[in-house]
């Protein structure tokens, strides 16, 4: 069963992939505009016009321009960047850990603070306190990351400058990079300088992104336990003595958390999509930056790989999220 299931999760991924892939790649066919014409020197003759569009594949018919670039990717070959004239698959590999630490350190961020404000506003239950948690919570869940990205620029970068406002890393840095995990790579390799150049770059970008997903974990999950916390064995274990702090935490939490892992999941795909304005705003060298600058070249083949990225991190997230949610709920994981 389990192996049926897994063979039926990657059939329906690749069918996905498959149907993003042709709808993106007959979108980006049909929009007014001709990237060749982005290109081209304005004395260029109708024959230099002709042999750039043979180049780039885009002197044949839609079908078999599908069916050779899907050919081509199959392969490993995702094409040239026509603006950056450069392999979208080396491009795709040098921006993708820039985003990808980016995303995950806000994930992290969030579900640390989403959990802690949703503990506390569960031991302030019914207390006077609880209304102003709930209304804070309300006014970070209100504000989109784009917001706060501009807010945090003018608190933390103009009038209260401690972080850097752009960029990921200080140009004078000495240290040869081996991957494009300058954050991974630093700590391991304990250049803790480094790191620390890395984490100030990063700290507004994550907070940013971080700071409205933490308010709807908080939220979601505070219901949770604010139910969890009604229930009989709560209040078993409540007449045995346990502390409200040991209730929450050790028996509420472990039965609360399965909707929340599957809410976080989800938004966590919506925070990726996210980091392309945030990456624009603080100039951030990731893939959501350089998605802009593809879509406004018109850039075909460096839309297309992006758009495929972004389509595998959102499948590979949903299956993750399936399998903890089954690890959290053994009805789920039994069945």
């Amino acid at each position: 069963m389990i192996a049926l299931s897994i063979f039926n999760r990657v059939v329906m991924a690749a069918v996905t992939l498959f149907g993003v892939a042709l709808i993106v790649f007959v979108l980006l066919r049909v929009v007014p505009g001709d990237p060749i014409a982005m290109m081209i020197s304005p004395g260029a003759s109708a024959a230099d016009i002709a042999a750039l569009r043979a180049h780039y594949g885009l002197d044949a018919s839609l079908p078999v321009q599908f069916g050779l670039w899907l050919k081509a990717m199959l392969g490993g070959d995702f094409g040239t960047s026509i603006s950056l004239k450069r392999s979208v698959l080396d491009l795709l590999g040098e921006r993708l850990p820039a985003t990808l630490e980016l995303a995950v350190a806000a994930l992290v961020l969030a579900v640390a603070s989403g959990v802690t404000i949703a503990v506390v506003g569960t031991l302030m239950r019914r207390g006077p306190l609880e209304p102003v948690v709930d209304a804070l919570n309300g006014v970070f869940l209100a504000v989109p990351d784009f917001v706060w990205a501009l807010a945090l620029v003018l608190m933390l970068g103009v009038f209260y400058p401690l972080f850097p406002l752009s960029g990921r890393i200080d140009p004078t840095t000495d240290m040869p990079f081996a991957t494009s995990f300058y954050l991974i790579e630093s700590l391991a390799r304990l250049r803790f300088a480094v790191f620390s150049d890395v984490v100030a770059h990063m700290a507004m970008p994550v907070l940013a992104l971080g700071l409205p997903l933490a308010a709807i974990i908080a939220r979601v999950l505070k219901a949770a336990l604010s139910e969890a916390m009604m229930q009989d064995y709560i209040l078993l274990a409540r007449l045995k003595g346990m502390s409200e702090l040991r209730l929450v935490v050790q028996e509420a939490l472990r039965n609360a958390i399965g909707p929340t892992i599957a809410l976080t999941g989800v938004q966590f795909t919506f925070l990726i999509g996210g980091t392309v304005i945030v990456e624009r705003i603080f100039s951030y060298p990731g893939i959501g930056n350089m998605a802009i600058d593809a879509v406004i070249n018109r850039d075909l083949p460096l839309i297309q790989g992006l758009v495929l990225v972004f389509g595998v991190l959102f499948i590979l997230v949903n299956l993750l999220v399936d399998l903890l949610v089954a690890a959290f709920n053994p009805r789920l994981r039994h069945g």
